[in-house]
């Protein structure tokens, strides 16, 4: 009784969430989004009723003392980076509240509707794995958006300074010109440094924040010029022209690698399918694989030789350019 209370509980709540998030949430975000707008274009002169400060400021979950632990670990260190790389507006505490959640939702659905006794354990763990892999994802889709945006910003770099201006202020160009992810990163960089922080570590902190070689290179390039000197136009140029070349390279390899890609997809999807087909065709045929015990482990076999033949096909068309 105390677990089904507990599961009545976390779904109701999942559901009230839910609609609250649906019906209020989008109303609060362009009200905010209105607010900032306001405050970006308001006058210099008007003081501002809210404090200003230059110290990093990090964003309350709804569980600040859950934030504060989790910051304490390895792991929350981890998913900190991740969330700032990956550009959502969210936070520790957000994540792993909403991991827990979604684990204990899937766990009580998967029980109450299939009746396999490890069923709601795959479950749970799917649903807490399911925000981390959101976070993957958008952090991998952020990065190649950079990636594929920062020759023009190496562009805007070199010309700002063939006009005169110094590698600061074009760094400010480049913020206000590039769009979202090059824009704001640059930015950060450049705010950091009018801040009182030193080129080398508000370079340093780019390259940390955008784990990509091209940035490493950049700089790098940067660093040695303000010690040597150089043409950092003309260096910055050939950066942009290498990067471009290396994206050419890597279309070409994409298109050599593209049947191990969809073979990999069909070896994936066909036992699947196949199981789904066997369902409508001989249901009595299939059932033994979820009814005994011998064909339980059967499908776990299946499911565990299957994630590691994904992965080494994955490994053998990964070619580094």
């Amino acid at each position: 009784m105390g677990l089904a209370l507990f599961a009545f509980v976390l779904f109701a709540g999942a559901i009230v969430g839910g609609y609250a998030a649906v019906m209020y949430l989008p109303g609060m975000l362009a009200n905010r989004k209105l607010n900032e707008r306001l405050r970006d274009v308001a006058s210099p002169g008007v003081p501002s009723t809210e404090d200003e400060s230059v110290l990093k400021q990090r964003d309350q979950g709804p569980l600040p003392a859950v934030d504060r632990l989790v910051a304490q670990t390895s792991a929350g260190s981890w998913l900190a980076r991740l969330i700032e790389r990956s550009g959502v507006k969210t936070t520790p505490s957000a994540v792993v509240v909403f991991s827990l959640a979604l684990g204990g939702l899937a766990a009580f659905v998967t029980a109450t509707f299939v009746r396999v006794p490890y069923a709601p354990i795959v479950a749970a763990l799917s649903g807490l794995m399911v925000p981390f892999g959101y976070l993957l994802n958008r952090r991998s889709a952020r990065i190649r958006r950079f990636e594929e945006k920062f020759p023009e910003a190496l562009d805007l770099l070199g010309r700002a300074i063939r006009a005169g201006h110094a590698f600061q202020s074009a760094m400010g160009m480049v913020a206000d010109e590039m769009p979202e992810p090059v824009g704001p990163e640059f930015k950060t960089t450049f705010d950091q440094q009018n801040f009182g922080l030193p080129l080398k570590d508000s370079l340093n902190g780019l390259a940390e924040r955008v784990p990509l070689l091209d940035v490493r290179f950049f700089v790098t390039a940067v660093l040695i010029q303000r010690d040597t000197g150089g043409n950092l136009a003309e260096i910055l140029d050939n950066l942009a022209h290498v990067v471009r070349e290396r994206f050419k390279i890597l279309r070409q390899v994409r298109v050599h690698t593209a049947h191990g890609r969809f073979t990999g997809y069909v070896l994936m999807a066909l036992p699947a399918a196949l199981a789904v087909a066997l369902m409508f065709i001989n249901p009595d045929h299939i059932n033994l694989l979820f009814h005994e015990h011998m064909g339980q482990m059967m499908v776990i076999g299946a499911i565990v030789m299957q994630t590691i033949g994904y992965f080494w096909i994955r490994q053998v068309i990964k070619i580094e350019v």
